[in-house]
């Protein structure tokens, strides 16, 4: 298989286009902004399995979220207790440019820093982002 050029009008090469890191482009193409499902609130611009999450402000800026999940095998690997395993509840705070996951079973009063669960994270905008892989990569129900 051979390279195909793409080309513009007058058979000329079409310019490369990058979409620019603000999301104009998927703003300008919906007509709307991009929220990635979630609101500032909390509350889920769209279905997203395995939900249940929540957000909070807890005053001086900090903020956190919450979602309930299955550990997958292996666990999680607290600082605190060595591994926890089942029904968890994952804790994303950020707060003075930081961002810290932690994890309690679910229903129970003691949290546990998740090992390697802390970095730099300047913008609070970012937090949920953050939550939604942690989620992602933590939350294995099927094994």
């Amino acid at each position: 298989m051979g390279e195909q050029a793409v080309t513009g009008a007058g058979a000329t090469p079409a310019p490369e286009r990058m979409p620019d890191a603000g999301g104009d482009d998927a703003a300008a193409a919906t007509g709307s902004p991009s929220t990635a499902g979630m609101t500032a609130d909390g509350t889920a611009g769209a279905a997203a399995p395995g939900a249940g999450m929540s957000a909070d402000a807890t005053g001086g800026g900090a903020q956190s979220r919450t979602a309930d999940l299955v550990a997958g095998p292996g666990g999680v690997m607290t600082d605190e207790v060595g591994v926890v395993t089942g029904e968890l509840t994952l804790r994303t705070e950020w707060a003075d440019g930081q961002v810290t996951l932690s994890v309690q079973y679910k229903d129970a009063e003691e949290w546990y820093a998740v090992t390697g669960g802390r970095a730099a994270l300047a913008d609070p905008a970012g937090v949920d982002a953050v939550h939604t892989i942690a989620v992602g990569l933590l939350n294995r129900p099927e094994g």
